[in-house]
């Protein structure tokens, strides 16, 4: 289990004020780094959807090629869909895709920057998710049971607390 506090003072919710209401975190007195943020997840699906996505015959035409776009498009309005999310100016997003026989599915892989105050673990966590979603969305006539998964952080770098990679 992960601290709530952490980056804040020990024992202090940073998203509460003193009486206990809900409000954005005042980072004006933070330094700006250079901040990194790589989240990843994955749609599964059946082997067939699999085969289909692989030789383009899906019917609404190519999701991964639309799911990058959504993506990069989701990490720049992340603070209009997380209430207390910094808005960020953001100098990068990348999304990228994989398929996999093992899963079988797609996997995407989200990497957002930004030289600012805040992290950008939501913003890379808001790309991964939305282009996951839109692959769903473009596959779903032909595959019912496809599945989101395993959607997590896996590296932030900048600001206090350095460099952190997920355990594998």
């Amino acid at each position: 289990m992960t601290d709530p506090t952490a980056g804040g003072e020990p024992g202090r919710l940073t998203h509460l004020d003193a009486g206990g209401r809900a409000h954005m975190v005042d980072v004006g007195a933070k330094p700006e780094t250079e901040r990194l943020a790589t989240a990843a997840g994955a749609l599964r699906m059946a082997s067939h959807t699999l085969a289909a996505l692989r030789q383009g015959r899906t019917p609404k035409g190519d999701p991964l090629l639309v799911a990058q776009v959504a993506g990069i498009m989701a990490a720049k309005r992340t603070a209009e869909l997380i209430p207390l999310c910094h808005p960020l100016p953001l100098t990068q997003v990348e999304v990228s895709f994989g398929l996999d026989d093992d899963l079988p599915g797609v996997r995407v892989q989200a990497t957002a920057r930004v030289h600012g105050r805040t992290g950008v673990e939501m913003e890379a966590l808001t790309a991964a998710t939305v282009a996951l979603l839109t692959v769903y969305d473009m596959l779903k006539a032909i595959d019912r049971e496809l599945r989101i998964e395993d959607v997590r952080v896996l590296r932030k770098e900048g600001g206090r607390s350095g460099t952190w990679t997920a355990a594998p």
